[in-house]
């Protein structure tokens, strides 16, 4: 084969510091802007980005050169300046760890309707209910207690 074909797309999943609901509503459309140009700027691509006021979720397309943890860090850290300076949140932090998920091509629409729906989703299941449900479908192995 002459070149490289690739479709990295990620589900990303992460949280306010103790889940506390710092993300308001009139935060929230801006910083989920945001996040997508820094995902853009990152030289990946912002599919969707939604969320309720206590996390965060992402679709994005990485490249082959990107490294995930290294691309998680450097958003979280952007987003996190980017709110001390733009809100009067004095005490905003992002949750340590969070979630990644790969999406193949042919659930890509779903995925997104599922994250563009994140508050109306939320009116029936907790973050943690969500999270739990996430990882288990996905065959991912954790221990309860770091699930807060």
């Amino acid at each position: 084969m002459s070149s490289t074909f690739l479709s990295l797309h990620y589900h990303l999943v992460f949280s306010t510091k103790q889940r506390e609901p710092f993300i308001d509503a009139p935060l929230r459309p801006h910083l989920h802007e945001y996040l997508g140009g820094t995902v853009n700027g990152l030289g990946a691509r912002s599919e969707t980005v939604g969320g309720t006021s206590d996390h965060v979720h992402l679709l994005v397309e990485l490249k082959a050169t990107h490294t995930l943890s290294d691309f998680m860090r450097e958003l979280k850290k952007a987003s996190s300046v980017w709110i001390h300076k733009e809100s009067p949140l004095t005490t905003f932090a992002w949750q340590e760890g969070y979630a990644a998920f790969t999406v193949s091509a042919s659930v890509l629409p779903e995925v997104r309707r599922y994250i563009e729906t994140q508050e109306e989703h939320h009116r029936q299941r907790s973050f943690r209910e969500e999270l739990k449900i996430l990882l288990q479908k996905s065959g991912v192995e954790f221990e309860e207690r770091y699930l807060d």
